[in-house]
């Protein structure tokens, strides 16, 4: 990845912080027939290693878990927030108009080693754990053991885990940092006036970049 000193993010914990918001991850393996990428939700393990461990399932029928370079590490990409970015949200256009478009995001790249999980009791509670992550805000949330044990038992059957102890994360916050603090005044003003989810949180992304404990 092409990443500028000014875009660079290197503090583990910010780089972690982002993975655990935004779990859907590209996961890149080198195949047999060239590169491969599935997107996985995954569970981040910071008590496993340094920099963590990732942690996610897949279908049996997936060649994925077969299919794989043992020796190369492989790459999972996460992406935070992202949102086009207008040159007439800059101060600098009335100023001088040499100005462009551009397009702000933040990004996670993890690297390791794939390791291969085909043991039933290391998937439920893997499953379990996943499950109560994204049904805790809920209601009335769903667990596991909502459903028949011989059906649970069956959807086990029908996946096989796989984990990455990460050797190396690398983080790229392209913010407007690069821009005056005018322009970057003009692009949260404009991000807020369109009034949604995305464009608010790089908005509050620009708007913070630079203070202390800083992150999405």
């Amino acid at each position: 990845m092409y990443n500028p000193s000014h875009f660079e993010e290197t503090r583990p914990e910010v780089l972690r912080d982002l993975i655990v918001a935004h779990p859907l991850g590209a996961l890149v393996t080198l195949t047999a027939a060239g590169l491969d990428a599935n997107h996985l939700p995954f569970e981040l393990a910071t008590d496993r290693g340094p920099l963590g461990t990732l942690r996610g399932h897949v279908a049996r029928a997936n060649p994925l878990w077969k299919d794989f370079s043992p020796g190369v590490d492989v790459l999972v990409i996460f992406q935070g927030p992202a949102s086009y970015i207008t040159p007439s949200w800059y101060e600098t256009k009335k100023e001088t108009g040499k100005v462009v478009p551009t397009y702000n995001y933040c990004t996670v790249h993890a690297h390791g080693p794939l390791r291969v999980h085909d043991d039933r009791a290391w998937l439920r509670g893997l499953v379990t754990r996943l499950t109560q992550r994204f049904e805790s805000a809920r209601s009335a949330p769903w667990a596991v053991a909502d459903a028949p044990p011989d059906f649970i038992d069956q959807q086990l059957a029908a996946i096989v885990g796989i984990e990455i102890p990460l050797a190396k994360l690398t983080g790229k916050w392209k913010v407007s940092q690069n821009r005056p603090a005018a322009d970057r005044a003009g692009v949260v003003h404009g991000l807020r006036a369109q009034a949604n989810a995305p464009s608010s949180a790089m908005a509050d992304l620009v708007r913070d970049f630079g203070k202390p404990n800083s992150a999405p």
